[in-house]
Formats: structure tokens, C-alpha cells, sequence
């Protein structure tokens, strides 16, 4: 078997994290952030010594800062693995939902030596979950809002049970008015039913 130096070892670790496709951090044993590899840096455009500390905590959203924060800390606080998404500002300002899993570390001892965490950019998975979300409550919205009608005279049928003409329906939820007129399609229909009555009435007056 060949040994390899421990120096050769940390080079070779050291380069991988560099160069992993993916955002790594590291906090020490008080909690606050000691490292940043270069991915974490290109995205958010700042330097180790900004991101430093809690620096990090500057490029997280407003509305998910508290919540990021007491994750970490109770986890922290428990030496718990945990997962959470928040918000982070890339470095051309656009905000990009992040997958972020801290793990604790311990030494040889077993003594806890802080945490290491890894963090993937997953605005396209949300995106894509809230835009079906959005199609699904429309869809259910849809469906909600069907109104049972007649097929033979058109009423609506309301909420108390009783009958109520198409346009006044309408009217009485949106205001909207109507004008009245027979379309090219129903005249003809509409004609020979009117002759009809005109015919039966001259008949029943002659008697």
C-alpha cells in the first residue's frame, strides 16, 4: 500500500473544497463562521472577512433571517444535524433560494469542534413547487366557483336553494347590466315563435 504524506493529504482535501460545485462553510466551537470556501465568495460576491463571524447573516433575506437564525442556533446549541432553505443574495443582488445541511464535528477525543455545513442554490425546484401550488389552488378555485345551472332555462340555482335568472345573477354579484337582444342564430327560432302566438291569439279572439 502507498502512504501518502498528511501534508499531501491537506492539499489535496483543501483543493476539493475549493473547487467543490457546491457553498461550504465552517463555524467553530462558539458558533461563529470561520471559513467560506471560493464558491461561497464568488456567489455572494464578499470577502472571507465580510462573510466572516456572523457576516453571513447580512446577505440572508429579511424575512428569513430570524428563523435561519434559530435553526442554526438550536441545533448549535444541541449538536444536531439540521437542514433549512432560506434566502441568499447573490452577488448581482438577485436573491436564490439555498439548501443549507450543517453537521457537527467532533476531534478525535470526541470533543465537539464545531460545524461544517454545505449549501446548494435550489430557486428552480421552489419555483417550480410554487407555480404548481399557484395552478393547483386556481384549479381548486375553479371548481368552487362552478355554478349550478339549468339546462333547460339557464337559471342559477343560489346558495338558499331558489331559482334566479342568469343576468340577474350576475348583475346582483358584479353591478354588470345587461342589453337585451336576439342574436342571428336564435331569430329564426325566435320569429316563427312569435308568429305562433300572434296566429293562436287572432284565433282564440275570432271565436
Amino acid at each position: 500500500m502507498v502512504e501518502v504524506h498528511p501534508r499531501l493529504l491537506s492539499e489535496e482535501y483543501a483543493v476539493l473544497v475549493e473547487q467543490a460545485p457546491i457553498l461550504i462553510w465552517r463555524a467553530g466551537t462558539d458558533g461563529l463562521c470561520d471559513y467560506f470556501n471560493q464558491r461561497w465568495l464568488d456567489f455572494t460576491g464578499r470577502t472571507m472577512a465580510q462573510e466572516a463571524g456572523n457576516g453571513w447573516a447580512e446577505g440572508v433575506h429579511p424575512e428569513d433571517l430570524q428563523p435561519c437564525l434559530d435553526t442554526y442556533l438550536d441545533h448549535f446549541g444541541r449538536h444536531a444535524t439540521f437542514e433549512m432553505e432560506y434566502r441568499l443574495r447573490r452577488h448581482d443582488g438577485a436573491w436564490r433560494w439555498i439548501f443549507d445541511r450543517g453537521v457537527p464535528m467532533f476531534n478525535e477525543a470526541g470533543e465537539f469542534a464545531g460545524y461544517i455545513g454545505s449549501c446548494t442554490d435550489v430557486t428552480a425546484r421552489v419555483e417550480a413547487q410554487a407555480a404548481l401550488a399557484a395552478a393547483q389552488a386556481s384549479q381548486i378555485k375553479a371548481l368552487q366557483e362552478l355554478l349550478p345551472l339549468c339546462m333547460f332555462c339557464k337559471k342559477i340555482k343560489k346558495v338558499d336553494g331558489a331559482w334566479q335568472a342568469l343576468d340577474e345573477y350576475i348583475h346582483s354579484h358584479s353591478g354588470t347590466d345587461f342589453s337585451h337582444g336576439v342574436c342571428p342564430d336564435c331569430y329564426p327560432n325566435y320569429s316563427a315563435g312569435l308568429k305562433a302566438e300572434v296566429e293562436a291569439y287572432r284565433k282564440e279572439k275570432s271565436r
